[in-house]
């Protein structure tokens, strides 16, 4: 009978082939963290999926498994945060669905004038909603400083998290 050989890739083809998916790993950290204050990326998935990878191609020697499912815990509490703070936000102004409808739209719409129509942008679409269901100014601008400060809140928490796992990711790969 003929025996095959167990062919293996030349090392240095291996060596290409981490480099990549090193680099694949920082750009989705750099892109989660990007993510954190742009609403059309999931900054946190995207933070956890980089550091995951690195901590995969290093064969969880430095970053022990222990702290990847930490470090999915803490994306977890990022993402629910995000929810958590709109809907309280918007639950504390009494604020109605039209009104969270075009906060969401308002954040969509800002997109497009960078960070100030990021923070404008639910704000006036909050407004503006209110201002359709109920036709009352206060209640409209009520719901309006409501999901601005619920969406500062937000920013402001997942961006602590997201700083706090990269604490725990440096900490556990050079220590």
């Amino acid at each position: 009978p003929i025996k095959l050989a167990a062919t293996r890739r030349p090392a240095h083809k291996d060596r290409i082939m981490e480099t990549i998916l090193f680099v694949a790993a920082a750009v989705a950290v750099l892109l989660g963290l990007a993510g954190i204050v742009l609403p059309l990326l999931p900054g946190t998935p995207l933070l956890f999926g980089g550091l995951w990878l690195a901590a995969w191609l290093d064969g969880f020697s430095k970053v022990s498994v222990g702290t990847v499912v930490v470090l999915g815990l803490m994306a977890m509490i990022a993402w629910a945060v995000d929810y958590l703070a709109a809907a309280l936000g918007a639950q504390r102004a009494g604020a109605s669905r039209l009104a969270i409808a075009g906060a969401v739209g308002g954040s969509l719409l800002g997109l497009v004038a960078g960070l100030p129509g990021l923070v404008i942008g639910p704000i006036a679409g909050a407004m503006f909603g209110e201002w359709l269901a109920r036709r009352d100014a206060a209640g409209a601008t009520k719901a309006g400083l409501a999901a601005g400060l619920g969406f500062v809140i937000a920013i402001a928490a997942k961006l602590g998290i997201a700083l706090s796992m990269l604490g725990v990711f440096a900490f556990a790969w050079f220590v």
